[in-house]
């Protein structure tokens, strides 16, 4: 894969950290150079705020790269006012005000919303912290979506009340062939991953409902059965580079990229199926914790770190009440914050004492989380996330984390 970043135009025009302009976005992609080697790790268009500035920091980059051709866009950017300090993300009224509602909206797939198809819901904007609605649609108004509609920028997302309307347009779109824009395979992936969604946000606001739980077996199933027809499925199956978090598509993440790497290791079908359940109920105690702690902006203190932790135990006593969860699976959903040097939580295990479950989903988790957008950090590209989870000999399984990056080779 490093080939691949040395092979595109060199960006070799160095860009101090403490010139770039908090509350701007950047108008460039970012690289870094380590060892020798040039990795992106933003990409354009991203936001640039004081939590950027501070992770940057941390990780003791002081200076970034931009390719040669980027160079007037750089100009231009720097002779932008530097007066704001600021951005929306750094606004605590305006964050608390966006941290209640987003949990009483639904992020979808604008993929699916295809030219020409008829929705009889309303669809919403949620860019920089703030909902517009764009499309005002119902039963007895039907709205056909155009390309106006999708050139929209940020998520798209819906009221939780209309997404029983939206998983019926799911299925009149599997009933009908769906979009000429996609084939019948690669609709089907995307039906299976939002009907996963929908299904793992029910648990979370209801995380005891008997029938969600029944449902999950089903859809690791289809996942499985979807990347045995078609290894390259995997990315069908993904939700990439959304605009902002989301528990329940992280979730759905995880376990698909357990499932393809448990597949690619040679799995027998029912371990596979073990694993993909515990990967896709990993973060149910997360329903537990409230939105305010979930969605905080920066760091967290020792207490909400103490909570956040606690999501681990709090999913093995949830799933403990549902007398259908395969014992195997808890390995996935008790150990996917365990380090094999005994750094992880919440019981430090180490080495062979971290289930093969337990070491895989650590490694889907950790890497989804480092590709996705949150209000307190920006996303890495795949390719730096990659080398980051790779660097951390001590935490991952190296043998696995081989098979993995391979499975994830044509993710840019």
């Amino acid at each position: 894969m490093a080939t691949r970043y040395r092979e595109i135009d060199e960006p070799d025009t160095p860009v101090r950290v403490d010139k770039l302009i908090v509350g701007m976005r950047l108008p460039f992609d970012v690289f870094i150079k380590d060892k020798g080697l040039t990795k992106q790790l933003f990409s354009k268009g991203m936001l640039y705020t004081n939590i950027t500035r501070d992770l940057l920091k941390e990780r003791g980059i002081s200076e970034i790269y931009i390719k040669i051709k980027d160079v007037p866009l750089l100009d231009h950017y720097l002779s932008q006012t530097k007066t704001q300090k600021t951005s929306f993300y750094d606004d605590p009224v305006l964050f608390k005000e966006y941290s209640y509602n987003k949990e009483q909206y639904y992020q979808i797939d604008r993929t699916l919303l295809t030219p020409e198809t008829t929705i009889n819901f309303n669809l919403f904007t949620l860019d920089k912290l703030v909902f517009t609605l764009i499309v005002e649609a119902a039963e007895s108004s039907p709205v056909k979506i155009d390309e106006n509609i999708l050139a929209a920028s940020g998520d798209i997302v819906i009221k939780k009340s209309d997404v029983p309307l939206y998983y019926a347009y799911l299925d009149s779109l599997l009933k009908t062939g769906g979009a000429s824009k996609q084939d019948l395979p690669k609709l089907k992936a995307a039906i299976i991953r939002e009907n996963s969604k929908i299904i793992i946000k029910d648990l979370l606001d209801n995380p005891r409902s008997g029938e969600k739980i029944k449902e999950v077996r089903s859809l690791v199933d289809n996942a499985i059965d979807c990347i045995l027809e078609n290894r390259d499925a995997v990315y069908d199956l993904l939700s990439l580079r959304g605009y902002d978090y989301y528990t329940y598509t992280h979730s759905v993440n995880v376990a698909i990229m357990s499932i393809g790497l448990g597949i690619a290791i040679e799995l027998k079908k029912d371990d596979v199926e073990k694993l993909g359940i515990g990967a896709m109920l990993h973060d149910i105690g997360k329903s537990t914790i409230s939105y305010e702690i979930l969605n905080k902006q920066g760091r967290l203190d020792d207490i909400e770190y103490k909570i956040i932790r606690n999501h681990v135990i709090e999913g093995e006593k949830i799933l403990r009440t549902h007398k259908n969860i395969p014992e195997e699976s808890f390995a996935a959903v008790l150990q996917h914050h365990e380090k094999l040097a005994g750094k992880g939580y919440p019981f430090q295990l180490s080495g062979n004492d971290i289930k093969l479950f337990g070491r895989i989903t650590a490694i889907a988790d950790c890497y989804d989380a480092l590709t996705t957008s949150r209000p307190y950090k920006p996303p890495f590209t795949p390719f730096y996330a990659l080398s980051v989870v790779a660097k951390e000999t001590g935490d991952y399984d190296p043998e696995l984390l081989k098979v993995f990056i391979k499975m994830l080779g044509k993710i840019k």
